[in-house]
């Protein structure tokens, strides 16, 4: 696995444990009233069984009890995939309902938990559009956020659902920005970003290959640009500074060299283009009405 994956996998891990964790707070808040329904002894199995058994024949149910046993599934069973039908069919015969409104919500949940996210985008989405003033909202928009982000595709591969995620997740730190999901949204949208721009250096190294430098050198304007603040902007200013002397425009090279050197002095990259200038009997030197300079003082970078 490559360090790129790695980092993705290790932020989804983090986003599963704040998942996990406002769920296990909503489960034990739920739980309470799951004591309304008599349990007792050994005979607990037994009538859980009853409740669940199979009926083609339709009977309205109680939205509590319906709710309950969506519980039981999600928390004793560990089935995920049933619990969401269980609550699906509380807002379906309850719509109305408060119970709607949470079941809703642990919809979404489930949904998440069984691996099907565009389930659990769809029930989290249509939560914040029906409850939008819901101390729950933040985290329904969370989780909608992080079944984008879990599924973001190599960097071989079409990258819409990172856009995707990109924009749920700017969603999340713009709406709910003291909530307890924006910190765990920034370091999520570093990756998704990192992810673009690694998509952009993979094609820009490809056209290098092929001594198609003017196409090589869009791919790694736009991470210049665009992602200055991914680990991939030192690769893309080196780049830049190899495909500008190739086709002898000689003051972007120095500029992108310039640049490489100001902010990563110490990178094995700014080796790499430092003596690259110098073979052709030149020095680093910034033009600052150069979009190379002007993109990193435009972050203060510069």
């Amino acid at each position: 696995m490559s360090a790129q994956r790695m980092t993705l996998e290790l932020r989804r891990l983090s986003a599963r444990s704040v998942l996990a964790r406002r769920g296990r707070q909503l489960l034990m808040a739920a739980g309470l009233v799951a004591l309304a329904i008599p349990l007792s002894g050994c005979g607990t199995g037994a009538l859980w069984d009853k409740f669940l058994a199979k009926d083609d024949t339709f009977v309205e149910e109680p939205a509590d009890k319906l709710y309950n046993e969506g519980l039981y599934l999600m928390n004793q069973r560990k089935d995920p995939k049933a619990a969401s039908k269980k609550f699906e069919e509380v807002d379906r015969q309850h719509p109305y309902s408060d119970w709607a409104r949470k079941s809703l919500l642990m919809s979404a949940y489930s949904f998440y938990n069984a691996g099907d996210y565009d389930s659990c985008i769809g029930a989290a989405t249509r939560y914040v559009t029906l409850h939008p003033g819901s101390s729950d909202a933040a985290y329904a928009q969370y989780l909608i956020a992080a079944s984008h982000y879990d599924q973001i595709p190599d960097i071989s591969r079409d990258q819409t659902r990172t856009e995707k995620a990109i924009a749920a997740l700017e969603e999340v730190i713009r709406k709910y920005p003291t909530s307890e999901y924006a910190n765990s949204a920034k370091a999520k949208l570093e990756g998704a970003r990192d992810q673009l721009a690694g998509k952009e250096m993979n094609v820009g190294r490809y056209y290098m290959q092929k001594r198609d430098y003017t196409a090589a050198i869009n791919r790694f304007k736009t991470v210049v640009t665009q992602y200055q603040t991914t680990r991939h902007v030192e690769e893309a200013l080196a780049r830049l500074t190899e495909a500008y002397m190739a086709i002898g425009i000689v003051g972007e090279a120095q500029t992108a060299a310039a640049v490489l050197g100001h902010n990563f002095p110490d990178s094995r990259w700014y080796k790499d283009a430092y003596n690259l200038v110098k073979s052709g009997g030149l020095e680093p030197s910034e033009n600052k009405g150069s979009y190379i300079s002007r993109a990193f003082k435009k972050l203060g970078l510069g």
